[in-house]
């Protein structure tokens, strides 16, 4: 690895390849990391070419660096602003029970109980 690069930094790189688990990024001429398909943006990712192109330049957060394997994880989700989730109403929520007897007039009743009454409806 030419330059000194180090976990944190943001850099620019080129996409070098595109594999069905991530896409190969160049951050420099002899310096090259992988942004993995859980990395390229928030959300599910099917296909990284949706996303990514060969040649494509992208602004990626170095996350790891692994100088034994001469392997660096880069990350553009990192650099995108995390959406915000649907805002649920002020409604107290019910709770399980509430909602059972809702949707149960009987509510639970035993084998024994039920028996009968699923005799007669079989029967007609």
């Amino acid at each position: 690895m030419t330059q000194n690069y180090k976990v944190g930094d943001v850099v620019t790189g080129k996409v070098t390849g595109i594999q069905p688990y991530g896409a190969f990024v160049s951050l420099d001429e002899q310096t090259q990391g992988l942004v993995h398909i859980s990395e390229i943006t928030y959300g599910y990712v099917k296909e990284v070419e949706e996303f990514l192109t060969v040649g494509q330049e992208v602004e990626v957060k170095i996350l790891e660096i692994d100088d034994e394997a001469g392997k660096i994880s880069l990350s553009m989700r990192e650099l995108q602003e995390k959406p915000t989730l649907p805002k649920r109403d002020d409604r107290p929520r019910k709770s399980l029970q509430d909602r059972v007897d809702e949707h149960d007039e009987e509510g639970f009743n035993t084998l024994k109980e039920k028996l009968a009454d699923w005799i007669k409806q079989s029967a007609l």
